[in-house]
């Protein structure tokens, strides 16, 4: 599927480009086109200027007046109320070819008494005449016309058509070959989201169906023997996974919130010494249960912007983690500082730590790290990932390294109040 919307976002970007090469062309073929008629028109009436030096002898008739240099281009002149029957003085001369005079365009110059330029029809093919009235005493004595056959224009143009068509093709070659080229580069990401969600896709599959078995062998068994006194065991199993669904779903619901940016998020002035305070009493009872000591190392107060209800989420999931991860006998401390305008939070344990090469992918959904700190105490796999997005909307940021002594150590870090 990627590769289809590759090929048809390259055709895109060539059909484009030839749109905006056809109208380029057209709009250069036509501005060259009128130039270069301007440029006809200009020599034509160069070689009128130079032949009305010559003696009209017979202004009754119209004459053809020297031979010019080019063997397309005639000049004649012609009585101002257009030529009377007279024979051409000289049939060999390229006027007759051309179809000089052209008695309408004279009569026309006469009555306007100024230069006319019009293409015409001539006996080989359109003609482009100029018609310059000659004056004497005032009064329009003769018309002289000057004409070249339209094709030494024409041939010009189709020359720069196929110019331009050459230079045009090899760009959308070349456009096609960069488009490929740019949609593969510009696709890599979008290729690397749709493996990202394949991969969170399956991965959530996975988590929802171990506990959906589970639930389902343990009603079985209830079903088989409705009566046995271990059915209160399992009863208590289903309700465990069935609270790990839960958890899962929830986190779930949040990720989904968090990525379409309908998660509600404040940003207000709020204690963070406050919240790290009180987040950690919620973990003082579980960790004396699993015989950990947790430390709390806060100063009097740590004016932060943000949400605290959200910086307090982060705060557990953080806590959550350092204490599944940490070995009786083991310490987690949490304190909290203030270092170059933000203020932070940091969760440290002393558990086995994190090997270097997953360091910086733990905050990947569902990703699985060494088997040291794999989960097995009903984590989601997704509290880390939430965290990192949460601290994010808030403009903090979740940062992990390995401690001094060998376990972890999870930084939050958010703006401090101004």
């Amino acid at each position: 599927m990627l590769d289809r919307i590759r090929y048809h976002l390259s055709i895109a970007y060539v059909g484009i480009l030839a749109l905006i090469l056809i109208l380029f062309g057209t709009i250069v073929v036509v501005i060259f086109s009128q130039q270069a008629t301007a440029q006809q028109d200009e020599l034509l009436l160069q070689k009128v200027e130079a032949e009305t030096s010559s003696a009209l002898n017979a202004p009754e008739t119209y004459t053809i007046v020297g031979a010019t240099a080019e063997p397309d281009i005639a000049v004649v002149a012609v009585p101002p109320d257009g030529p009377v029957e007279a024979e051409v003085l000289d049939t060999g001369s390229s006027g007759s070819s051309l179809g000089l005079p052209f008695g309408e365009l004279a009569r026309q110059a006469g009555q306007e008494e100024e230069m006319v330029a019009a293409t015409v029809d001539g006996p080989n093919g359109p003609v482009r005449v100029v018609s310059v009235p000659l004056f004497e005493s005032g009064e329009v004595t003769a018309i002289i016309q000057a004409a070249q056959s339209r094709q030494v224009v024409w041939e010009i143009v189709v020359r720069l058509v196929f110019i331009l068509l050459s230079v045009g093709l090899v760009a959308l070659l070349l456009a096609g070959v960069g488009g490929l080229f740019i949609s593969r580069r510009a696709m890599r990401p979008v290729r690397g989201a749709f493996h990202r969600q394949r991969t969170f896709v399956a991965d959530a599959s996975h988590e929802l169906k171990t506990p959906l078995t589970l639930i389902r062998l343990d009603a079985e068994m209830v079903v088989r023997e409705p009566t046995s006194p271990r059915n209160r065991k399992v009863i208590q199993d289903q309700l465990s996974e069935i609270d790990r669904m839960d958890s899962l779903v929830s986190d779930l619901l949040v990720l989904a919130r968090l990525d379409a940016d309908k998660l509600g998020v404040s940003r207000e002035t709020f204690d963070l010494a406050k919240i790290i305070a009180e987040t950690a009493d919620r973990f003082i009872l579980r960790a004396a249960e699993e015989e950990i000591l947790l430390d709390i190392e806060v100063p009097g107060e740590l004016p932060a912007l943000g949400d605290p209800r959200r910086t307090g989420q982060i705060l557990a999931v953080l806590l959550d983690n350092a204490i599944r991860f940490t070995p009786s006998g083991g310490r987690v401390t949490v304190a909290g500082g203030s270092d170059d305008g933000r203020v932070e939070a940091c969760v440290t344990d002393t558990g086995p730590g994190i090997s270097p090469e997953h360091l910086p992918h733990v905050f990947e959904r569902f990703y699985r790290a060494d088997t040291a700190r794999r989960r097995s105490s009903g984590g989601t796999g997704l509290g880390l990932a939430i965290a990192r997005d949460l601290a994010a909307i808030q403009g903090g940021e979740v940062a992990v390294s390995n401690a001094k002594n060998g376990g972890a150590s999870f930084t939050l870090s958010l703006p401090a109040s101004p």
